[in-house]
């Protein structure tokens, strides 16, 4: 059945608002909505278009969501599903980030946000643990992911070297491998001429370029560089915001000095509790990057743009990519550039775990010439026994995320006063 534009636009934005809890939860609740309790897409249509969106950078949730829009109701369905799946959580991250730049330095709220910050460590960790089994299925798999690690802790070799060598190698792997399907001899066909995919991406590309133009025309060099910034990540984003988190805090902490170490941390344990894509933590970034540079006026408008170049590339990446979905999934080696990608992505994880780690356990950490470097005098006791205390109820006693995080913000806030 080919549901009405008004019956999209209700389901989708039940899913929107509740699309708590991650890629997997959320990938969970639109194949109930859309596959078991509708029948609006069969099961082959579904786990076909979640493999298309996992080769695409980007968040894969909101992409399987503009997918099935567009798939039922076409551009105008697409941007319904998409927009619906994005704006609830852009809305309680706009409210957040105003909040946290004006109350974020009184102290029983900083105390507050160390047990946000352990309960980080160890969300990290989850989704490290999560993707290893999937990712890892042999010792290359996971020589490729120790490489990465290495890469990016010691070495500080950018992100997007990293995801372009283990494409690279998972494209050869396939290439190579005895018992991989031979790449078709004809290409599958498509539904779409040419010249309208042309049409498709000229236009998107250029609604993607539009607000940066008109930065760069006004002179205004900090959202132009804002912009510009979060453009390189949407065409980067494999593996999710957690994979591009150490490279996106290196580009704002140290290269434009717009946010702390601290307030990265802040913002993606803030990013946890919305609904909506995790990658909405760029939205959080351009918000206090924003009022950091010119107050709640500049921060609206940061905010704003930061959203647009995160997500337009992706309405682009899928109505351009959407008629190709057959002909995509029929060629196994851009099915193992996924794989050394997901591989590779481990390593760039169990970075930003490490990271994370020694930046809430110790007061003072350093940049030494093989990666950071913590002083060993500064190891904050407190700090430690919370992100035991997150281990427990996250890992032990299976606490939901949302529930965990404010449990800890809680304790962490009364020691405050009992200390």
């Amino acid at each position: 059945m080919r549901p009405s534009l008004a019956q999209l636009f209700r389901v989708f934005a039940r899913i929107g608002v509740l699309s708590f809890g991650g890629p997997a939860a959320q990938i969970a609740l639109m194949h109930t909505e859309l596959v078991e309790r509708r029948s609006w897409l069969d099961e082959k249509q579904f786990l076909g278009a979640l493999s298309f969106c996992m080769l695409l950078p980007g968040p894969e949730a909101m992409q399987l969501a503009t997918y099935a829009g567009w798939r039922l109701r076409g551009v105008a369905g697409g941007l319904i599903a998409g927009l619906l799946f994005v704006l609830p959580g852009a809305l309680v991250i706009t409210a957040l980030a105003l909040g946290y730049a004006s109350y974020g330095q009184i102290p029983v709220v900083q105390a507050a946000f160390t047990g946000i910050k352990a309960a980080v460590i160890v969300i990290v960790l989850q989704a490290l643990l999560s993707l290893s089994r999937r990712a890892l299925s042999g010792w290359d798999d996971w020589l490729l992911a120790l490489t990465g690690f290495v890469a990016m802790f010691f070495l500080s070799v950018p992100f997007p070297v990293i995801i372009a060598v283990a494409a690279l190698w998972g494209l050869m792997r396939a290439a190579n491998a005895p018992s991989a399907d031979p790449e078709p001899t004809s290409p599958v066909p498509v539904p779409v001429p040419l010249g309208q995919t042309l049409v498709t991406i000229a236009t998107w590309a250029s609604l993607w370029a539009l607000p940066i133009a008109l930065a760069w025309a006004m002179n205004a060099q900090f959202l132009v560089d804002l912009a510009l910034l979060f453009s390189k990540l949407a065409v980067v984003t494999f593996g999710g915001a957690y994979a591009v988190l150490a490279y996106m805090t290196q580009a704002v902490v140290e290269t434009h000095g717009w946010l702390s170490t601290a307030q990265m941390i802040d913002a993606l344990g803030l990013a946890e509790t919305t609904p909506g894509p995790l990658i909405l933590v760029t939205q959080f970034v351009g918000l206090l990057a924003g009022h950091a540079e010119g107050g709640p006026a500049l921060a609206l408008l940061a905010g704003g743009l930061t959203l647009w170049v995160t997500f337009t590339p992706c309405f682009l990446w899928i109505f351009a990519g959407a008629p190709y979905v057959e002909a995509v999934l029929a060629r196994p080696r851009l099915k193992g550039a996924l794989a050394g990608i997901s591989a590779a992505v481990v390593g760039v994880i169990l970075n930003l775990s490490v990271w994370f780690a020694l930046h809430v356990l110790f007061g003072s950490v350093a940049r030494g010439p093989l990666g950071p470097l913590p002083d060993p005098a500064s190891f904050v006791p407190v700090n430690a026994g919370l992100t035991v205390m997150a281990g427990v109820l996250l890992l032990g006693l299976r606490v939901g995320m949302i529930p965990c995080l404010a449990l800890m913000a809680a304790i962490s806030g009364a020691l405050h006063f009992l200390l």
